[in-house]
């Protein structure tokens, strides 16, 4: 009997999937044609390691789940600053990874980085404490706005583990799968060669700490800056001078963290 032919395999437009017809791991799932994959303009190096979490089933329903919730509500920050963080800081250039949550749920505050907050916009109580204890432990003067872009240039990834959020309403968008991407982010900052130094503050952010190969990486865990326990902890906790402390020890530059007083 004449053996069937194949039929002509799909071509997926990001992935070679050679590896299924020599017994390597499958092809990833495809992305369906009404979601979004990641915005063409983020470093290419970012682009390499999230693109394949867009392939993932979790990704569209995440996509949907977002797209009716900016349909039906205020949701922060606009879409052309979800991925700020990437934006900010290429992958390659990443020295300190910052973890927080979710982004500020009120208008106009949140831009895509974590504890910061758009120029003009009054500073956040976890904010003033950052600056208060930023000043004690390395003697940065404090500015009069809370926009930390400066920051996120200069190696420091401000990653929120959710990237969007409901107006009025902490913690909305969290178990909805951003969580999975931003998982998915901070293992290829663990993948990097170079040392990062990871900053988990609050009990929140240091369940994180599973996904950290700690013997390559340095981790310093705190109190968190909220009004509710930075006299629990945070104010003293140095984490600045830490930070630097580490980078140094593994040959790297110091982070500037005296922030401009024109927001740049």
């Amino acid at each position: 009997m004449a053996r069937k032919k194949k039929p002509a395999a799909e071509s997926p437009s990001l992935f070679d999937t050679s590896g299924a017809e020599s017994g390597g791991p499958p092809p990833p799932a495809s992305r369906p044609n009404d979601v979004p994959g990641l915005p063409a303009d983020l470093p290419a190096a970012w682009l390499t390691a999230l693109e394949p979490e867009t392939q993932k089933p979790y990704w569209a329903d995440l996509m949907r789940f977002v797209a009716a919730e900016r349909a039906a509500h205020d949701v922060y920050p606009p879409e052309s600053d979800v991925f700020n963080a990437f934006r900010f800081t290429p992958l390659e250039k990443v020295e300190v990874l910052l973890l927080g949550q979710d982004p500020y749920p009120t208008p106009g505050v949140a831009h895509g980085l974590c504890f910061s907050v758009r120029p003009g916009v009054r500073l956040p109580a976890s904010l003033r404490n950052i600056y208060r204890e930023l000043e004690d432990d390395v003697g940065a003067k404090p500015v009069t706005h809370g926009y930390l872009a400066a920051w996120a240039r200069r190696g420091v990834l401000m990653l929120n583990a959710c990237l969007t959020v409901r107006s009025g309403a902490p913690n909305s968008h969290s178990g909805k799968g951003w969580e999975k991407f931003t998982d998915a982010a901070i293992r290829a900052v663990n993948d990097k060669k170079r040392p990062v130094v990871f900053l988990l503050w609050g009990s929140y952010a240091q369940k994180k700490e599973k996904l950290i190969d700690t013997t390559r990486h340095v981790v310093i865990k705190g109190v968190h800056p909220s009004p509710l326990s930075a006299d629990k902890g945070f104010f003293g906790s140095k984490p600045f001078s830490k930070i630097n402390a580490a980078l140094e020890a593994a040959g790297e530059k110091p982070i500037d963290w005296q922030l401009p007083e024109n927001p740049d």
